[in-house]
C-alpha cells in the first residue's frame, strides 16, 4: 500500500513512496497526527543522490519488520534537505547539540510532537556494526524512553530549544570594523594548507572554492604570492585528481583521500558553479591552459547532462548506478583498450594511470592524471601535439562508450539558489574566456528562473515538472541577486537590472532583522519552526547573510542607493565579532569586509556597441575582483539615473569609487592605469 509521498515533486521523497513505512511529507497533517495520538516523530532528512541514504533505505525502510516497528510507534516524516534547507539547518544544529558530533545525511532524529528532537543520529545499520547500534534496537529503545521518561525528555527539550535560540548572534555595542580578520584568515589558511597535495584540510577533502577565491583576492589586493601559490596549486591538484571527471568534465562533491584521487561520485550543481568561477579567475591571473580546459569541459558537462531544455539546471547526479557507487565512471584496462587503437591506449593509459595498480575497490581504475602529458609524450617518443591529439581522440571514444552505460540517477529539481550559483559561474567564465555561448547559458537560466519561480514579487525555491513549490529562502534571493550583478557585467540587460532591484526590495522586506541587523534564513511570513536560523558561516554553499550583504553593498554603490549600503553594513556589524574571532569560518563575509573597507571600483562604458564590447572584453580578461564594469552601448537606454551617461561617437569610461568619480576617460590604456 503506498504511503503519503506519491503526490510530492521531490525525487527524494518519491524514491520512498513505495516503502512499507507510512511516510508523510513535513506538514500540518503529520504534525497533527503526532499531537493527537501523542506519538513521537521519526524525522528522516536526506536527498536523492545521497549514497548512504540509499543504503539505509534499502536496509531498513524497505524492510517489512523495521517498517512495522516504525508504523506502530512513530509518525514517520521524510524531508528532502534540498527543498527544506530550513529544517535541515535546524535539525543538523540540534544533532550537534544532542550528540556533540557533526551531522550529515541521512539525518535521523526522533522528535516530540512539538517538533523538538530528543534523540539524534545519522546512518544506522539494520543490526549493530561500525560501532553503531542496530536501527531496530534504536526504534524500540526510543519508543520505550518516550513512554517511560517523558519528564526527562521535556527538560532536555526545553534546554535544547533555548540553546538553538541562543545560537543567533546579538548586536554588540561599540563594534569597530577593521582589516584584521583578512590577515587572520590568511594565517589560518596557511596553517591548514596541505603543501604536498593542495587544499586546506585532510581527508575527506572538499574543494572549498570560497577559500581559493579568498586567496586569489588577497593576491590581487596585496600581491601576496604565497596566497596565489596556495590557490593555484590547489586548483591544479583538483584538476588532475579523480574528483574531477577526466572524461566528461565537472566535479564530484569531495575526495575520500587527501590526494583528490577517489571521489564520492555524486556531482552537485552548486559545487560546479562555484568552481567554474574560481577556475575562470585563476586563468585571468595565470593563463594556464589547464584551467581553460577544465572550464570548457565543465560547461560542456553542464550543458550536456544538467540542463533543462528551457534553460534551468538540474540539481545533482547520483553517486550510484545499478546500486553500485561509481560504477558509471570506473574502468578496467581491458575495457579501455577494447575501445581504442594501440596508440591512443598507450597515451591514455599512462596519462590516467591504467598502467598502475587498480585504485578503486581493488579491481577497477578511476582516472586521474598519473603522469603529465609531456612526460608521457617523451616516454613514447611523440611530439606533444601528437600526444594531445591521441588523448583527445581517446577521451572522446571512451566518453561515447560511457554514455552507453546505465546512467546515475539525476535529481531534476530546479532550485533557485543553486541555479544562481551556476549562473554566476557561467557569466564569470563566459566573460573571462570571451565565450558568448556561455553567457547565453547564464541568461537562459536567469530567464527560466524569472519565468517559472518569480511570482507576484516573491521567489519560489524549487521547480519540477511544471510546478513551482515552496517559498524561497534567504540563500535563493541572495545568490540570485549576486548572480544578476555578475551577469550584467558579462552582458548588460535592462531587464536584469530591474529584476535585481525587485529582488533586493523583496530581500530587505522579507528577511532583514531590522532590530539586530542581518537576515533570517526564512521569510517573516514563513511557517513557524522551533527556531529561526540566522547564520554567517559558510557551509557547502556560501553563507546567505554574507552573499546578501555583498550583493546589496555592490548594488548600493552601483545605484547610489544608501538603503542597500546601510543594510549591508548592519549585517557586517552584527557578524563582525564572530568574524574577528574565527575568520576562517567566514570566507564569504571577508569579501564583504574587504569591499566595505575600500569600496569597489565602478566602471560604466558608453559608446558605439562594437567599440564598447571591445573595451569590455579587454577589461574582462584581466583579474580585478574589486571592480564592477558595465558596458552600456549608445543603443541601450539605462534604467537607473546613476548609470545615465551621454552617448558618444567613441567609447567613454566613467570610473567611480565610493562617492568619488573621475572625469570621462577616452583611452583604454588610461583606464587600465586608473584601475590599477
Amino acid at each position: 500500500m503506498p504511503n503519503h509521498l506519491a503526490s510530492e515533486t521531490s525525487p527524494y521523497l518519491l524514491q520512498h513512496a513505495d516503502n512499507p513505512v507510512d511516510w508523510y511529507p513535513w506538514g500540518e497533517l503529520a504534525l497533527t497526527i503526532a499531537r493527537q495520538h501523542d506519538k513521537p516523530i521519526l524525522l528522516s532528512i536526506g536527498y536523492s543522490t545521497c549514497h548512504w541514504c540509499h543504503v539505509m533505505a534499502h536496509e531498513s525502510f524497505e524492510d517489512a519488520v523495521t517498517a512495522a516497528l516504525i508504523n506502530r510507534d512513530f509518525v514517520a516524516i521524510k524531508v528532502d534537505r534540498e527543498e527544506r534547507p530550513d529544517l535541515d539547518q535546524i535539525y543538523q544544529n540540534a544533532h550537534y547539540l544532542l550528540t556533540g558530533r557533526g551531522g550529515g545525511w541521512p539525518l535521523t532524529l526522533f522528535l516530540a510532537p512539538d517538533r523538538t528532537p530528543f534523540y539524534a543520529g545519522t546512518y544506522f545499520p539494520p543490526v549493530a556494526r561500525y560501532n553503531l547500534p542496530g536501527f531496530k534496537d534504536v526504534l524500540m529503545r526510543v519508543a520505550q524512553a518516550y513512554r517511560e521518561r517523558r519528564q526527562d525528555i521535556g527538560r532536555q527539550n526545553a534546554e535544547l530549544v533555548q540553546s538553538l535560540a541562543g545560537a543567533a548572534p546579538a548586536r554588540q555595542a561599540g563594534v569597530e570594523i577593521g582589516p584584521a580578520p583578512l590577515s587572520g584568515a590568511l594565517a589560518q589558511l596557511r596553517r591548514g594548507y596541505d603543501a604536498a597535495f593542495g587544499g586546506f584540510s585532510g581527508a575527506p577533502k572538499f574543494p572549498r572554492p570560497g577559500e581559493i577565491a579568498f586567496c586569489l583576492r588577497r593576491y590581487a589586493a596585496e600581491g601576496d604570492e604565497q596566497a596565489l601559490s596556495m590557490a593555484l596549486s590547489t586548483l591544479r591538484r583538483i584538476a588532475d585528481g579523480g574528483i574531477y571527471d577526466q572524461l566528461g568534465g565537472g566535479f564530484c562533491r569531495y575526495s575520500v583521500d587527501d590526494r583528490w584521487l577517489i571521489p564520492h561520485f555524486e556531482k552537485m550543481l552548486y559545487d560546479n558553479g562555484a568552481l567554474l568561477e574560481v577556475y575562470a579567475d585563476a586563468w585571468r591571473i595565470e593563463r594556464d591552459e589547464r584551467f581553460c580546459a577544465v572550464a570548457e569541459q565543465t560547461v560542456a558537462w553542464l550543458a550536456r547532462e544538467m540542463r533543462h531544455p528551457r534553460g534551468g539546471f538540474y540539481s545533482a547526479l547520483d553517486a550510484d548506478s545499478e546500486h553500485e557507487e561509481g560504477k558509471f565512471y570506473v574502468w578496467t584496462p581491458q575495457e579501455a583498450a577494447a575501445a581504442l587503437d594501440a596508440d591512443e591506449y598507450a597515451v591514455l593509459s599512462r596519462h590516467y594511470g591504467l598502467d598502475l595498480a587498480a585504485n578503486f575497490e581493488g579491481r577497477h581504475w578511476h582516472f586521474y592524471v598519473a603522469q603529465p602529458l609531456d612526460r608521457v609524450a617523451q616516454s613514447l617518443g611523440l611530439e606533444l601535439a601528437e600526444a594531445q591529439r591521441l588523448l583527445a581522440a581517446a577521451r572522446a571514444k571512451l566518453l561515447a562508450r560511457r554514455e552507453q552505460r546505465v546512467r546515475p540517477g539525476r535529481d531534476e529539481k530546479i532550485l533557485a539558489g543553486w541555479n544562481a550559483l551556476a549562473i554566476k559561474g557561467l557569466a564569470r567564465a563566459g566573460s573571462a574566456f570571451g565565450r558568448e555561448e556561455w553567457i547565453d547559458l547564464a541568461e537562459q537560466a536567469t530567464d527560466f528562473i524569472r519565468a517559472e519561480l518569480w511570482r507576484d514579487g516573491r521567489l519560489r525555491a524549487s521547480w519540477k515538472d511544471g510546478r513551482a513549490d515552496l517559498a524561497a529562502y534567504l540563500d535563493d534571493y541572495a545568490f540570485l541577486l549576486d548572480a544578476l550583478i555578475e551577469s550584467m557585467q558579462a552582458r548588460f540587460r535592462s531587464e536584469d537590472l530591474a529584476f535585481a532591484g525587485e529582488l533586493a526590495q523583496a530581500l530587505l522586506a522579507g528577511f532583514e532583522d531590522s532590530g539586530q541587523g542581518g537576515f533570517f534564513f526564512t521569510a517573516h511570513d514563513h511557517e513557524a519552526l522551533i527556531c529561526r536560523p540566522k547564520s554567517g558561516t559558510d557551509n557547502a554553499t556560501p553563507a546567505g547573510n554574507a552573499v546578501a550583504a555583498f550583493a546589496l553593498q555592490r548594488l548600493g554603490h552601483l545605484l547610489g542607493d544608501t538603503r542597500y549600503l546601510a543594510a549591508a553594513e548592519r549585517a557586517l556589524s552584527l557578524f563582525y565579532p564572530q568574524l574577528a574571532a574565527q575568520p576562517g569560518g567566514f570566507m564569504s563575509f571577508l569579501t564583504v569586509l574587504e569591499e566595505y573597507l575600500q569600496a569597489p571600483q565602478m566602471v560604466v562604458l558608453r559608446g558605439p556597441a562594437a567599440q564598447v564590447e571591445t573595451w569590455r572584453q579587454a577589461l574582462a580578461a584581466e583579474y580585478r575582483p574589486a571592480t564592477l564594469a558595465l558596458a552600456l552601448p549608445n543603443e541601450l537606454a539605462p534604467l537607473a539615473a546613476s548609470l545615465a551617461r551621454p552617448a558618444s561617437p567613441t567609447v567613454n569610461a566613467w570610473l567611480c569609487q565610493g562617492v568619488k568619480c573621475l572625469p570621462a576617460i577616452a583611452d583604454l590604456e588610461a583606464l587600465r592605469l586608473s584601475l590599477n
